[in-house]
C-alpha cells in the first residue's frame, strides 16, 4: 500500500489521477469520473472543510463497531461495495474542478505529514493512528483509481 505521507508515493498517486480524462469510463459502479473524484474529495472535506457534521454517539459507535475495520484495515475494498450516504455523489460535477481539488487535498495531506494525523480524531471512527489514516486514504484512492483503469 502506498504511503500518502511520502512525497514519492503521493507523486505516483497524482500521476494516476492525471491520467484520467473526462471521458474515462468505470469498470464497475454507477459514478462517472467527475462524480468519482468528488466522492474521493468527501474524505478530505471531513478533515479540512468542516462542511460535514460529526457522527452522533450511536452512529459513531456503530461505525466503529461495524465499519472501521473495513475502512482502515489492509484488505482491499470489493467492487461495488456500498458507501455511506455522505459519500454518495449523484449530481453532475465538473471534472477539472474536482480533479484539481483532489490533487490539492492529497498534497496538503502529504505536507501536513503523518505526525499531524497520528492520534487525530476522525468524524466517524474516533482517534486513528497514522497507519490507519494512511490506509484509509491510500486504499480508497487506489480502489477508485483502479475502478477507472489508472
Amino acid at each position: 500500500m502506498k504511503n500518502v505521507f511520502k512525497i514519492t508515493d503521493t507523486a505516483e498517486i497524482i500521476k494516476r489521477i492525471e491520467k484520467l480524462e473526462p471521458s474515462s469510463q468505470p469498470s464497475w459502479g454507477k459514478m462517472n469520473v467527475a462524480q468519482m473524484l468528488a466522492h474521493c474529495n468527501v474524505t478530505y472535506e471531513f478533515i479540512y472543510d468542516g462542511i460535514h457534521p460529526k457522527a452522533k454517539a450511536i452512529k459513531k459507535f456503530l461505525l466503529k463497531l461495524f465499519v472501521k475495520g473495513i475502512v482502515v484495515g489492509d484488505k482491499p475494498y470489493k467492487k461495488n461495495s456500498p458507501t455511506a450516504p455522505e459519500f454518495i455523489v449523484a449530481d453532475e460535477k465538473q471534472f477539472e474542478v474536482e480533479k484539481k481539488r483532489l490533487i490539492e487535498y492529497i498534497n496538503k495531506t502529504q505536507q501536513l505529514g503523518e505526525s499531524y494525523f497520528d492520534k487525530k480524531e476522525s468524524h466517524s471512527f474516533g482517534v486513528l493512528s497514522k497507519k490507519e489514516w494512511n490506509t484509509m486514504f491510500a486504499k480508497h484512492l487506489d480502489h477508485h483509481l483502479s475502478q477507472f483503469g489508472v
